[in-house]
């Protein structure tokens, strides 16, 4: 083999490799694909819940405690309430309220949405709602629209919700308590509709003792 020859078939194995780290370098670069696990960012209700009914009238607190927090970097905030009677619940408003950790003075009031609105029904009636018909052995987990909001140590939460007064679809509703003191939320209701207070207001003290949550079961990043 001439030495021609030889160099001839060096020129051509190195414009080969040029070509194919050309072609690997042009490829697209691997798009990552966005982590959607849903993650608790507080201990929500777990296990057995037993029922509490008879809802028309009254504003159900919710609070979720800054302390409880766990060490989860989330920019959105998803609530679920657990059903356990009923065919139709009828909120007249629901509001998210901030405090400062251990303080009941309002600093900010976030608007709680189902599907766009402001005022809502939860169709426990329909399948794609509540795949089984609620009971306390199989409640009905509903989420209320995801808000943009990053909860905070530094703060406390406090869901508020007003299911509407005098209707008959309130009376027949039940909702989740849990059975077992394992969850972090806790919570309380008020007759009357406490939706409505305004930054520099104090959420208003429980009319009885408070205890576990009502309806609310799980505060998650989705």
């Amino acid at each position: 083999m001439t030495m021609r020859f030889k160099l001839a078939i060096l020129v051509l194995m190195l414009l080969f490799l040029a070509a194919y780290g050309f072609s690997q370098s042009a490829k697209a670069p691997k798009t990552e694909t966005p982590d959607t696990t849903t993650q608790n960012l507080v201990r929500g209700v777990s296990g057995p819940v037993g029922t509490n009914t008879s809802w028309s009238g009254y504003t159900v607190f919710g609070a979720i405690p800054g302390s409880a927090l766990f060490p989860i970097a989330s920019t959105t905030t998803v609530l679920s309430y657990g059903f356990t009677a009923g065919s139709e619940a009828d909120v007249t408003a629901a509001v998210l309220y901030t405090t400062a950790r251990g303080s009941t003075t309002i600093t900010a009031v976030t608007p709680v949405t189902y599907q766009g609105n402001s005022s809502f029904s939860f169709d426990l009636a329909s399948t794609s709602v509540c795949p089984t018909a609620p009971s306390a052995s199989t409640p009905c987990i509903v989420k209320f629209d995801s808000l943009t909001l990053t909860l905070s140590p530094a703060s406390d939460y406090y869901l508020a919700v007003y299911f509407t007064g005098s209707d008959s679809n309130n009376s027949a509703i039940g909702g989740t308590t849990p059975s077992l003191a394992q969850s972090s939320l806790w919570g309380w209701y008020n007759s009357g509709n406490y939706t409505n207070l305004i930054v520099g207001n104090s959420v208003p003290a429980p009319s009885g003792s408070h205890s576990a949550p009502y309806f609310l079961m799980y505060v998650t990043n989705n």
